[in-house]
């Protein structure tokens, strides 16, 4: 069922939804599932599972020298998210990314997905690899998110590349893409970072999850100035409670993002990171309230494999 499906049969209640990461290569997808189990009580309608991009490693040889190899160190999203799917019953929402795939690879990537019975997909252009200064897509493959929508939309109509039709039956993915309050780190304004939003729903996006905000002044904003752009598919606000002291420094530093002062002046008086959680899950609490009572479509938490804070707050909200 598409995303914009569920929102729609909610009839204005506002929906829980939470991102997990899949495991690292070893280790058994059970530990994955121990985190969702505790979840399932609050009814996700869709559960998003992320995507790593390739990474180098440095093998030692006999010689003394290192060799430089490609890897991924997860499993596959698509694999996760058809396990996911049957286990429990639930949509799921792959991430695809333009960064490590050509054109003929995430062809692949959205025929195996509509193959296993998944109507949703997440179009997101990902990150720079760790030794790049900026974003370098590979050879034939997407620079901009909303040319990865417009291929999953060509998809929609039948369209396959080279213009091979395997068959006369199109996909029909719900596409969901990312949104920014506080603007993408590498936009130089926010008015052009919200052209850059429409560019993506004009290519075929549904909707849009936020990227994490801690002022929800941030999230009202942001969707008035979508709104009088032109915008109006679903903008579904992502949350993300700090859990660790260190948050306060390593979230603005990688995301670009601004806490607000009360709350770091909480996390800096905070006894240890037992009580760092505590004050992370009640202010995602009070967000929480906040945009529900607004009456947002969906509140998207972002767990980063760990279950145990998004169930405190759950359990306070819906």
């Amino acid at each position: 069922m598409r995303i914009t499906e569920h929102i729609k049969a909610a009839q204005g209640k506002t929906l829980f939804s939470f991102e997990i990461i899949p495991p690292k290569k070893g280790q058994h997808i059970q530990k994955l599932y121990d985190n969702i189990d505790p979840l399932m009580e609050f009814k996700p309608p869709f559960i998003d599972v992320t995507t790593s991009r390739e990474e180098y490693v440095y093998i030692k040889k006999n010689n003394g020298l290192l060799e430089r190899k490609i890897t991924r160190m997860r499993p596959g999203t698509v694999g996760v998210c058809s396990s996911i799917m049957h286990k429990y019953n639930v949509d799921t929402v792959p991430h695809v990314l333009c960064g490590g795939f050509t054109r003929e690879e995430t062809e692949y990537v959205l025929v195996d997905c509509h193959y296993l019975g998944i109507d949703n997909v997440m179009a997101l252009r990902g990150d720079a690899m760790k030794h790049e200064p900026y974003f370098t897509p590979v050879e034939n493959g997407h620079h901009y998110a909303y040319e990865l929508v417009e291929q999953i939309n060509e998809l929609n109509k039948g369209k396959y590349l080279h213009d091979i039709i395997e068959t006369p039956h199109p996909t029909d993915f719900c596409i969901g893409v990312a949104g920014y309050p506080e603007k993408h780190l590498e936009s130089p304004s926010m008015e052009a970072d919200l052209r850059r939003l429409k560019q993506k729903v004009d290519a075929g996006a549904d909707y849009v999850v936020t990227q994490m905000f801690f002022d929800n002044n941030k999230y009202f904003e942001f969707v008035e100035a979508a709104r009088a752009m032109g915008i109006t598919v679903p903008i579904i606000p992502g949350i993300k409670p700090v859990s660790v002291q260190r948050h306060i420094n390593v979230l603005p530093q990688i995301f670009r993002i601004n806490l607000p002062d009360d709350l770091v002046k909480e996390i800096e008086k905070s006894r240890d990171n037992n009580h760092v959680r505590e004050i992370g899950i009640e202010w995602a609490v009070q967000q929480s309230k906040e945009l529900i009572a607004a009456g947002v479509p969906v509140v998207h938490y972002y767990s980063m494999g760990r279950s145990n804070n998004i169930k405190a707050i759950a359990s306070q909200v819906f």
